[in-house]
């Protein structure tokens, strides 16, 4: 979804307890819940799209979390926009 390495989302979950903290099957695999998915986007987009440090995004999740949420729903937003468009033109090249 992010295409991030899996040890990477391990380390956020780390850095980030109160933020990300999926449940785990009895196998350890991790199942995240969508506030789990909605935070990671947040924070990818935050550390690796806006180029914050990790000590920056904990400040500014703590100090704007209704921007955040405000930001996660137009990056959604977003998202549905481009794979439509991009059904669109896989439409049209057909």
């Amino acid at each position: 979804m992010f295409k991030v390495a899996p040890s990477l989302l391990r380390f956020w979950e780390k850095e980030f307890p109160t933020l990300i903290h999926p449940d785990k099957d009895a196998r350890g695999n991790r199942l995240y819940k969508e506030i789990d998915i909605t935070n990671v986007r947040i924070l990818h987009n935050l550390i690796k799209e806006q180029g914050f440090t990790l000590e920056g995004a904990k400040k500014h999740f703590r100090e704007n979390k209704r921007e955040n949420t405000e930001q996660e729903q137009v990056l959604k937003s977003l998202e549905r926009i481009k794979e439509d468009l991009l059904s669109l033109k896989k439409q049209v090249a057909e």
